[in-house]
């Protein structure tokens, strides 16, 4: 049967994204007021998008999504987020030396943004070099893209909601979704009600240190600007030293933020049920804890053994099995397995050993239905229990084998959606890594091994740090616009995990 989405229903549908998309803009708008600085470049995004959506909304003003439909909308719905989220940044960039005058560099900055990436070209990150109001829109984009700009839609738009286990089927973290409520509606305010209430106690909690004299450096725009960026594990920073700019105080507290960030948010809402014996059964979570304990472990002990710096100056290790040893162990840990990206120490420039210990945390993943990117916890249990299995059969043929996970048994569909998905992101990564390793040299510019391979993972995982001069404090900015729109292309495929993009243009193509 060929593939024939209302194209009229997708479009009238993104047009009310689009819509609402502006209002949010209210926010640097505010700050903008404030602080004197870019009031125009938000007062003419805010109109040229909200006017957009208004006539794309007239397309259908009441549009009915099937399956298909679902699929190309939020397929769609991403990257027209992303092409709005850029003009902020070209408005401002116009007439003067930014970097984001360019609109491929424009693009890849708002991508990097609502795919919660954490990568960028902007270059020098000061208030001296953008506006304040313009750093929070950058701060914001993660935060609307952490839990998905889809499920926020479901959460407040009935006429949304009436399709809203399709589009957060398709937009949902992880092999599967899990329904709360007997109402998706239902479910998807839950969600974000839990995430609004992490990020909430975040900035308060980064304030009051600040009050107390223990971060100096945490304000009041600090503290709400990192509090967008880290419930998301998103990990922008308006500050070009990152988290390394702020107190041990700030560091150890951001730490439990980031590894709440890495797990399924529907285990948060049995703990406020009183149901906390869900989140302590749940054999995903119990397995996220355990490799958090273990790779922290791990880059602890490379750090004894002088896998740093002794004295960096971006907050090095001093040696020995110091509180600086640990933390800066539990903090790379936690930022890079939940694909946050802060920074505490300039990992680009420990020793390979280290960096490729770094590269397979990178691999983990945080839990489905988690903020977190990469692969996802679940998945590499299915895959590891899956190819027991295989071996095990193998031996003995007769011999009628399923897969359990917490007790209960496992799809054969699901196992199969898992091993596809799994093969296709390595293989995406790889070859991705070989073109732009490729086209860096193409330009005149030589990178490494290391280089390469951190670069496409860094953004088809979502995690934004890579290694070498991609570090924590690095730049994505030398790559080429080739190079570059892999990259966009890369992390909106991370952010959809893959298989409803490719099924768009899958199905698109065979109809032809």
């Amino acid at each position: 049967m060929p593939w024939r989405p209302n194209w009229r229903a997708t479009v009238g549908l993104l047009g009310t994204g689009m819509k609402y998309l502006s209002v949010t803009m209210f926010v640097p708008l505010v700050a903008a007021l404030i602080y004197g600085d870019d009031v125009w470049v938000f007062a003419i995004s805010i109109g040229a998008v909200a006017a957009a959506g208004f006539a794309l909304e007239r397309a259908d003003p009441d549009p009915d999504l099937g399956p298909s439909e679902a699929l190309l909308f939020v397929t769609l719905a991403w990257l027209v987020a992303a092409v709005v989220g850029a003009i902020p940044y070209v408005l401002a960039g116009a007439g003067t030396a930014s970097t984001l005058a360019n609109p491929i560099n424009a693009l890849f900055e708002s991508m990097s943004g609502f795919t919660t990436t954490g990568a960028t070209v902007m270059g020098e990150i000061s208030f001296e070099q953008h506006s304040r109001a313009l750093l929070l829109w950058r701060q914001l984009t993660q935060w609307l893209g952490g839990m998905g700009i889809i499920v926020l839609m479901i959460a407040i738009l009935p006429e949304v909601a009436v399709n809203g286990a399709q589009l957060m089927a398709s937009e949902a973290p992880g092999p599967e979704l899990q329904k709360l409520t007997p109402k998706i509606a239902e479910t998807a305010r839950a969600l974000w009600l839990i995430y609004f209430g992490f990020t909430v106690l975040l900035a308060a909690l980064l304030y009051a240190l600040h009050l107390l004299g223990l971060a100096p450096n945490m304000d009041l725009y600090n503290a709400i600007a990192h509090a967008f960026t880290t419930l998301p594990t998103g990990g922008f920073s308006p500050q070009a030293d990152s988290i390394a700019y702020f107190s041990a105080a700030v560091q150890w507290a951001m730490i439990p933020f980031m590894v709440v960030a890495g797990v399924n948010f529907a285990l948060f809402w049995h703990v406020l049920r009183g149901e906390a014996e869900v989140l302590v059964g749940n054999t995903e979570f119990r397995a996220y804890a355990g490799a958090l304990a273990v790779l922290t472990a791990g880059v602890a002990v490379l750090l004894v053994g002088g896998a740093a710096p002794p004295l960096g100056p971006l907050g090095g290790v001093t040696g020995g099995l110091t509180e600086n040893t640990i933390r800066q162990a539990a903090f790379q840990v936690g930022s890079l397995m939940n694909s946050t990206g802060y920074a505490t120490s300039d990992f680009a420039q420990w020793d390979t050993h280290a960096q490729v210990f770094l590269l397979f945390v990178m691999f983990v993943g945080g839990s489905a239905g988690s903020t977190g990117g990469g692969v996802k916890v679940v998945r590499w249990l299915v895959v590891l229990k899956t190819i027991r299995r295989e071996l095990f059969t193998t031996a003995r043929p007769d011999v009628v084998q399923p897969v359990r996970l917490g007790g209960s048994v496992v799809d054969e569909d699901a196992i199969r959606g898992i091993m596809v998905f799994t093969m296709l992101y390595v293989l995406l990564f790889g070859l991705s890594a070989v073109f732009i390793s490729l086209d860096t040299a193409r330009i005149g510019v030589q990178l490494t091994t290391l280089e390469a391979v951190s670069a496409s993972l860094a953004t088809l995982g979502n995690i934004g740090p890579g290694f070498g001069r991609l570090g924590p404090f690095g730049s994505y900015l030398f790559f080429s616009d080739a190079s570059k729109l892999l990259m966009i292309f890369l992390m909106w495929l991370g952010r959809l995990e893959i298989v409803p993009v490719l099924a768009v243009f899958v199905s698109s193509v065979d109809d032809r």
